[in-house]
């Protein structure tokens, strides 16, 4: 697990992102999952989570046009992707 500043995991990334905007979120992406309201993909707007799995084993922060800002994996930085398909998003 990694939760910053030199290196992230997917949830990790999220929670210190938000953190930063003063909002506190809990550590896993299947528990930031569960404590966020839930919003539609259909209506992502940028900062908003998107989560894939149910429960989540991945999380990033949707930046607007059909993209997200995630910690893919270990050892590998920081990167702008596609949305893919997320299971879900949520709205801290």
């Amino acid at each position: 697990r990694a939760s910053g500043p030199n290196s992230y995991d997917c949830s990790g990334l999220t929670m210190q992102s938000w953190a930063a905007a003063g909002v506190g979120l809990p550590r896993t992406a299947a528990a930031q999952q569960s404590a966020i309201p839930a919003v539609s993909t259909a209506a992502l707007e940028p900062g908003d989570l998107v989560f894939y799995g149910s429960p989540a084993y991945h999380t990033a922060i949707y930046i607007g046009g059909g993209r997200i800002i995630a910690a893919p994996h270990t050892g590998t930085v920081v990167q702008i992707q596609s949305v893919g398909s997320p299971t879900n998003a949520g709205r801290p």
